[in-house]
């Protein structure tokens, strides 16, 4: 089965986002911080990485640039998942590497179907 790391800080998104994932046949790895889910990322190399951007310490763009500039990490397809809903956060994620862009709250449906999309890719 497919591997999904989730990096938020927040633990009830993180818990959120593990549930629908899980209950959609996924297997999953969280990280509260872009710093951790960075070490997971190299370690257990997941098929796809939710990223949270607004973070303390390293932020998703951060994160995300440093992922896909990274040999090890940067075939693995990332998705940002924010609160902000405004095109030039969408604009600045993908510059950093990330391959979609969604707006909390997402529902089970559209974040399962934007992950096997981006993994079939």
């Amino acid at each position: 089965m497919a591997v999904v790391l989730i990096i938020d800080d927040s633990p009830t998104e993180l818990h959120l986002f593990q549930s629908m994932l899980e209950k959609a046949g996924f297997d999953t790895l969280v990280a509260d911080s872009g710093e951790e889910g960075i070490r997971q990322a190299v370690t257990a190399r997941p098929d796809c990485i939710l990223m949270d951007v607004v973070m303390p310490g390293m932020n998703g763009f951060q994160a995300t640039r440093r992922l896909t500039k990274d040999p090890a990490t940067g075939s693995i397809p990332v998705i940002m998942i924010t609160t902000k809903d405004q095109e030039t956060d969408k604009i600045w994620g993908m510059r950093q590497g990330a391959v979609e862009y969604l707006v909390k709250p997402v529902a089970d449906k559209e974040l399962v179907a934007k992950i096997n999309s981006v993994m079939a890719a």
